[in-house]
């Protein structure tokens, strides 16, 4: 059995945002008006984080791919009321929207604010809806949403090895994400296999994991772009 994980380069990642593109376009997300967006109310289940270093007036700024770390021992499972979050035997964080009643203790329960609430019901005016993956459903209003690790390109992966009469080889499923890198800053695979390029990098003296004192312990390491300042996650 597998435990996916992710391993986001800092020296290589140019903040070109092509993640996050890719993100909402294979995910369905659907785009919020700007005076949404002013208010707060942004859908996006990757996004950049910033990172300031340095002294007034000398500040520099680096940006940190941030999508949902999966946490082997997420606190967002432990505050939902009706069980509409859970963790799988592979480690990966799931939501399921028709369970969830829109009470957001699950997004104050997350550490690193990497679940959304969908205040409003999504639109895909003209041409955009023909654009929708139908592999993956449209939340309706009044649900949290988050990051799967794109769970559906699992799925055809599984079946697409299963119709080759073949195991599941790395580099078959990728999510969106490691998929459209145009540096390949962002490495996927299985955490467990120890020859698996992922969980090499995890061992790598350069990764972290975000907050790790929090105890979350979460299956998303970042690799350091030289000397890391601390104020978002301990070096491991």
């Amino acid at each position: 059995m597998a435990r996916w994980g992710m391993a986001i380069d800092l020296a290589k990642c140019s903040a070109c945002q092509a993640c996050v593109v890719a993100c909402q376009s294979e995910n369905n997300i659907p785009c919020v008006p700007p005076e949404e967006a002013r208010s707060g109310r942004i859908l996006s289940w990757i996004s950049l984080l910033p990172e300031l270093e340095g002294e007034y007036p000398r500040l520099s700024m680096r940006l940190a791919p941030l999508p949902c770390l999966h946490c082997d021992n997420p606190p967002c499972i432990l505050v939902c009321p009706v069980k509409a979050t859970s963790i799988n035997a592979e480690g990966t964080v799931h939501q399921i929207y028709p369970r969830c009643i829109g009470c957001r203790y699950c997004t104050t329960g997350c550490p690193y604010t990497r679940r959304m609430f969908n205040w409003y019901k999504p639109e895909f005016p003209g041409d955009l809806a023909m654009a929708l993956n139908p592999d993956v459903s449209v939340r309706p209003k009044g649900v949290v949403e988050k990051c799967t690790l794109c769970h559906h390109r699992l799925i055809q992966a599984r079946e697409d090895a299963k119709a080759a009469k073949r195991p599941l080889a790395e580099g078959d499923y990728l999510p969106a994400c490691a998929e459209v890198c145009p540096s390949d800053a962002i490495t996927f695979g299985d955490l467990d296999d120890p020859a698996s390029a992922v969980a090499q990098l995890a061992r790598n003296p350069r990764a972290f994991r975000l907050m790790e004192d929090l105890g979350t312990k979460p299956k998303v390491f970042h690799l350091a772009k030289g000397e890391w300042s601390g104020g978002s996650g301990n070096r491991t």
